[in-house]
Parts: structure tokens; C-alpha cells; sequence
């Protein structure tokens, strides 16, 4: 194959540029399968680089099923089908039930056509952004989960812009990216709407929000439908602690405080759906059966998944907005 050669102050990592010349290299069908890489002590001597880039670099490759090692003998090349415009890196917030079903209606329409590389940020900023300088120049698409974090722009802005997929949740200074979304803000209004002639027997609407992962849009959506029909209304940041009276209607995104609601509800044996209301976010099978069925604001998640793979593999430059419906069961 050709001479690895790094340089110091491209702005790329030196791991990753030797990434990248072996998997062209390999592309190029400059070199083959079976065939045997340069040694890391040769691609450090000719670079005056540390011993760790090349075998972190070589790490990388044999993690992708690009090389494999021989023990005492070096690294060799496991396949020459490499195909660099079908690796897609896709980066979540966080593995949950929606998540999981984006993913696999996501896998399952490109139905093996493109290699997926998942990773999870977990809303963390320090780990968003070495995920997104790891994966810059190893993959053709990029498709991105940002959630409400703040101060993403200037690390998205280092990929390719013709490669970068927003999903979920977008926002202004994303506008120039190709997105599937979710409008928190329409989702929450037009849902309250369609189900105010029974919200009207109750005395008050309280959102249980916790401003960390969950989307903005939700209050504000919340606040203008209460504005706009004079609803009492609170916001609080979470459940535990609060007391419970007849009359009120529960809005819950979070899991955790839509099962803290059910357990005080029953220990002051009230009626959910008579004595008080719960509208929960994010539809799952437990919600159509628990409490004889817990009314949800939801989007399709399947339909996302798939939305998005048509979106990535034909590469249009689109925004679609993912349709949100509620969906009414006996909590209210």
C-alpha cells in the first residue's frame, strides 16, 4: 500500500488520519485482502509519532472487521468489500422504548443496505462532542440526536454539511440541515385541544416538568393552550413531594413521575379519570392497559425510523415534520 504519512496541524486527530489513508487505500484497491499492514513501529519511525496513535488507529480498524492481528506477525487486511458511502454513524441521546423503535424501523427499511454505527451522547456535552470528532471523516451520513442541548452548533458544524441528518427535536440554528422532527410546541397545543370538552370538568392542568431532557416546546405549547382557554395552570419540576387534589390533570413526559401520579392517586383511593386526569408522552403497550388505559400524546416513532432512512438514502435535503396525535383512553 502507499506510505501512511500524518500530518501534525491538519486539525484531524493522527489515529484518525491513518484511519482514513488505509480504509482509501483499501477502497483504491491499492492494497488487498490477506495483505499485511506496515508495522506500528515503522509507521512511527517514518512519522515521528507515538506508538499509541498507530495502534489506537489500528484498534479503530479492527473493531470496524477492516484488519485482523496475528500475534507476533502484524495486522493484515480481513476484507476488500469495504464500502465507505453506505457507513452511516447515527448518534442518540439515549436507549429507550422510542428509541429503540426508530432504530429498528430505521435498520429495517434500509434492510442491509448501509452499515449503522450507533452511539449514545446521554445528553452529555463533553461526550457529544468527542463522539462527533471520533466519527468526523470515518462515515458518508451523519445523523444526529441533539435534544435540548445548548452549544452544539460549532461541533455539528465541523462534519460535511451535505452529510448531516438532524432527528427529533431541531431547532433554528439547525435550519440548514435536512431534519425529521417532532413539533413539541403544535403537539402539546393541538392535543389539549382536541380533548377539552373533557378537560373542562377539571379545576386545573399541572405540567410535571423537569427541564432537563425534555423538549422546550412541551411548555410552551402547554402555556399558550392554558392561556388561550383561561385554564388554571401550573408547572412543576417533578411530582415527588407535591400533593394531590381532586380536580387536577396530570401532564407527565417523564415516565417516572406518570408512575409516582398512579401511586398516590391509588393510596388516596381516587378515581383516575373522574377524580383527577393524567395525559401521559410517548405511547407504549403498557399505557393502552395500565389504570384500564392512560391517555398519551404520541408521535410515530416506527414512521420516523422509516421516514428517516428514505430521507438518508436517497440524500434529500428535506424537513419533515413527524405528525403527533393523542391518543384518548379512560385516564381523562
Amino acid at each position: 500500500m502507499p506510505k501512511i504519512i500524518t500530518e501534525k496541524l491538519s486539525g484531524i486527530p493522527i489515529y484518525k488520519q491513518i484511519v482514513i489513508q488505509i480504509e482509501e487505500a483499501i477502497k483504491g484497491n491499492q492494497i488487498k485482502k490477506n495483505q499485511k499492514l506496515p508495522s506500528i513501529n515503522k509507521v512511527c519511525i517514518e512519522n515521528s509519532i507515538s506508538r499509541d496513535s498507530v495502534l489506537f488507529a489500528y484498534d479503530e480498524l479492527k473493531r470496524k472487521g477492516i484488519i485482523f492481528a496475528i500475534a507476533g506477525k502484524g495486522y493484515y487486511v480481513k476484507t476488500n468489500e469495504f464500502d465507505y458511502t453506505k457507513r452511516y454513524f447515527l448518534l442518540f441521546d439515549e436507549l429507550n422504548a422510542f428509541k429503540e423503535d426508530i432504530y429498528n424501523s430505521f435498520m429495517h427499511a434500509l434492510d442491509g443496505k448501509a452499515q449503522i454505527d450507533i452511539y449514545f451522547h446521554h445528553f452529555n456535552i463533553k461526550m457529544f462532542s468527542k463522539l462527533i470528532n471520533d466519527a468526523n471523516g470515518n462515515y458518508s451520513k451523519y445523523i444526529i440526536m441533539p435534544s435540548n442541548m445548548q452549544g452544539i452548533e460549532e461541533i455539528i458544524s465541523k462534519l460535511p454539511l451535505q452529510d448531516v441528518y438532524i432527528l427529533d427535536q431541531t431547532r433554528k440554528s439547525l435550519s440548514n440541515y435536512p431534519s425529521i422532527f417532532q413539533n413539541f410546541v403544535n403537539a402539546m397545543y393541538q392535543g389539549l385541544l382536541h380533548v377539552k370538552p373533557s378537560l373542562d370538568k377539571f379545576k386545573q392542568l399541572i405540567l410535571v416538568f423537569p427541564a432537563q431532557k425534555e423538549p422546550l416546546g412541551m411548555v410552551k405549547g402547554f402555556e399558550r393552550f392554558c392561556d388561550d382557554f383561561q385554564f388554571n395552570n401550573k408547572i412543576i419540576p417533578k411530582f415527588e413531594g407535591n400533593s394531590i387534589q381532586i380536580g387536577d390533570v396530570y401532564i407527565t413526559p417523564n415516565d417516572i413521575d406518570l408512575v409516582a401520579v398512579i401511586e398516590k392517586a391509588n393510596e388516596l383511593k381516587l378515581d383516575i379519570g373522574n377524580d383527577i386526569g393524567i395525559i401521559s408522552y410517548n405511547d407504549t403497550p403498557l399505557k393502552k392497559v395500565v389504570m384500564n388505559g392512560i391517555t398519551t400524546i404520541s408521535t410515530d416513532f416506527k414512521e420516523m425510523g422509516q421516514q428517516l432512512a428514505n430521507m438518508v438514502w436517497n440524500q434529500q435535503n428535506v424537513k419533515i415534520e413527524n405528525p403527533s396525535r393523542i391518543i384518548i383512553r379512560k385516564s381523562i
